[in-house]
């Protein structure tokens, strides 16, 4: 029995980066019974207290099992079941591993997801999240006091705490990405009036190929649009970066929309506002800017999907017999470019 091997789609970034929030948007739009999601974060070595009395965070290699992780990215890569650690985030502790299956789509975030060229291998799409920190700090705050039982003081001095293995091993994983997802707060942003959205600069490198966004560059599409094409360079590199305004108009929106949707013939156009939503403490609001990055990642999962043979369903692996991982060699699907 053959079938097309699933597509993975590696999100990384640090803690409250907003990697469940647009995990559940790309979910609607692909559908749940297509999609399979994978946390790397379960695949912590200890538990809350455990880290606790080493002096130890969640962000640093050695508290997680990296080599568990590549035997378990390289069974997904072949449409093979996993059985799953997981870590509860509530608690803090290790729970009963979970069976998994991967579907057509298998959607990998986490922390560590690019920490070696063993784990980057496997991915066909590799996104980082590299919010502002002032945003991603309000969003840690919000999430850990509400979910997880903290005070905003005690964030503050985990963040604190955790900057040195942020900057020694999460920050770098960036400079693996196919693309960058920063959202920012335009002038005068006030999160507490309901029409104040972020905006989001999508740098988008040439190491996969990206939708024909040129017509931006045209004269009639104006900075008052709300939206921006430009080629820049980022460390270096010549890249694409995509700026989309928290106040973009509905119309040049839906016309951005619109491009992208054309791409993907074989995927059911949803309404505009049937993604692109997040969660405000108890409320749900709309972005254009999320919906419109949503819209942009499923284009880049169906493309690849259409560029992939079809594989046997269950090919020897043999990395059951090793927890090194394999070498490049035997993947059988083009990546993108290291």
């Amino acid at each position: 029995m053959k079938r097309k091997r699933p597509i993975i789609l590696g999100i990384v970034g640090d803690s409250a980066a907003g990697k469940t929030t647009i995990t559940g948007g790309l979910t609607k739009l692909l559908g749940e019974d297509r999609v399979t999601h994978v946390c790397t974060d379960d695949y912590h070595k200890y538990d809350r207290r455990e880290r606790a009395a080493m002096k130890i965070t969640p962000l640093h290699p050695d508290c997680n099992y990296i080599d568990i992780m590549q035997l378990h990215l390289e069974r997904l890569h072949y449409g093979q079941p996993i059985l799953k650690p997981v870590y509860d985030h509530s608690t803090g502790s290790l729970v009963r591993p979970e069976y998994v299956q991967p579907r057509e789509f298998v959607v990998v975030e986490g922390l560590l997801g690019f920490h070696n060229p063993t784990l980057r291998q496997f991915y066909d799409i590799k996104v980082y999240l590299s919010p502002a920190e002032e945003l991603r700090t309000q969003w840690k705050i919000k999430r850990d006091t509400t979910k997880r039982g903290y005070t905003p003081d005690q964030v503050l001095a985990e963040m604190k705490k955790r900057e040195p293995d942020t900057a020694a091993f999460i920050r770098p994983q960036r400079d693996h990405a196919d693309m960058v997802i920063q959202f920012y707060p335009p002038e005068g942003y006030d999160p507490a009036t309901s029409n104040s959205h972020l905006n989001v600069r999508l740098t988008l490198r040439p190491t996969i190929p990206h939708p024909d966004l040129t017509y931006l560059c045209e004269p009639s599409n104006s900075s008052e649009s709300g939206i921006r094409f430009e080629l820049e360079r980022d460390a270096g590199r010549p890249v694409d970066v995509l700026e989309i305004d928290g106040n973009v108009s509905p119309s040049h929106a839906a016309e951005l929309e619109a491009t992208i949707w054309q791409h993907m013939p074989d995927l059911r156009p949803l309404a505009a506002d049937q993604f692109g939503d997040y969660q405000d403490r108890t409320e749900t609001r709309h972005s254009d800017p999320l919906a419109l990055t949503q819209l942009l990642l499923v284009y880049h999962v169906l493309r690849q999907y259409s560029d992939v043979s079809e594989v046997p369903f269950a090919p020897p692996v043999a990395a059951l017999s090793r927890l090194g991982g394999v070498a490049p060699s035997t993947v059988t699907h083009t990546t993108s470019q290291e």
